[in-house]
């Protein structure tokens, strides 16, 4: 059989980067997706350094139609196959949604749903035939309306519904799905989207590289869904007491709070 890899995408900081790291430390042979060639490297360098297999680089914008094909196109030059699939890549931007700039926007669609959705489905024959997984990284956002963010909270919520079925689906084919929920994580994320984190968001948060280790035992154990800290698992049992309406006013308070 063609040697497996994992595939990670947004591989170049934050989750991403600790997810690298974290298979890496237990024996996969990973391959790094995202935009900035030099930071990929740097990273792959750095597992190479430790002992671990010579990581795969694939500078690639997942914003992109082609992302899929170049992609594709890398791992066979490489002579390999898909044998886990991580889909960390997303972003969001804060902002009203009619005020904002529309090919950015669309963007976030690009990234968070169609390239998670692209790579689920284009490598599942890979998956099925190593009796691999996917781990597809949802948000606590997922769970929740957005206004002030709103393309981004729909966007976790598609990943989270898609997640779920895919997994019902795929299970009969021996193939592990899981949904990771993290909350606020202290990333890049952050500043991209245009918000200064609050007190809230301390709170909530739980570092990246806890997240990724939670993220790899939830997946390699076949867990559904994973919500890393107490804070975030309890979250979903409380937004049902709550009527929708008034769910949606507080999250749009949240909001406006926290733009930068």
């Amino acid at each position: 059989m063609t040697e497996g890899v994992t595939l990670i995408t947004g591989a170049s900081a934050g989750i991403g980067a600790e997810f690298a790291r974290i298979f890496a430390s237990n024996g996969h042979r990973v391959a790094l997706v995202a935009r900035r060639a030099d930071i990929l490297t740097k990273l792959a360098n750095e597992i190479a350094v430790a002992g671990r297999a010579a990581p795969i680089v694939i500078p690639c914008d997942l914003a992109q139609a082609d992302a899929g094909d170049k992609i594709a196109a890398a791992l066979d030059a490489a002579g390999v196959d898909v044998e886990f699939l991580v889909n960390n890549a997303g972003f969001g931007l804060f902002g009203n949604a009619i005020e904002m700039d529309r090919t950015e926007q669309l963007n976030i669609i690009a990234v968070n749903i169609r390239a998670l959705t692209e790579l689920s489905l284009r490598f599942a024959d890979s998956l099925i035939r190593h009796r691999g997984g996917i781990l597809n990284v949802s948000s606590i956002a997922g769970f929740l309306p957005g206004p002030g963010m709103a393309i981004y909270y729909a966007s976790k919520a598609y990943v989270l519904s898609f997640t779920e079925a895919l997994r019902q689906e795929l299970a009969p084919r021996g193939v592990r799905v899981t949904v990771l929920c993290p909350g606020p994580v202290l990333t890049e994320f952050q500043e991209r989207a245009g918000f200064d984190p609050g007190f809230d968001s301390t709170i909530l948060n739980v570092s990246a590289s806890e997240v990724a280790r939670q993220g790899y035992r939830g997946l390699m154990t076949n867990k559904r869904a994973v919500l890393p800290g107490l804070g975030i698992k309890i979250m979903p049992f409380l937004l049902r007491l709550f009527p929708r309406g008034f769910i949606l006013a507080a999250v749009g308070r949240f909001q406006l709070r926290t733009r930068a």
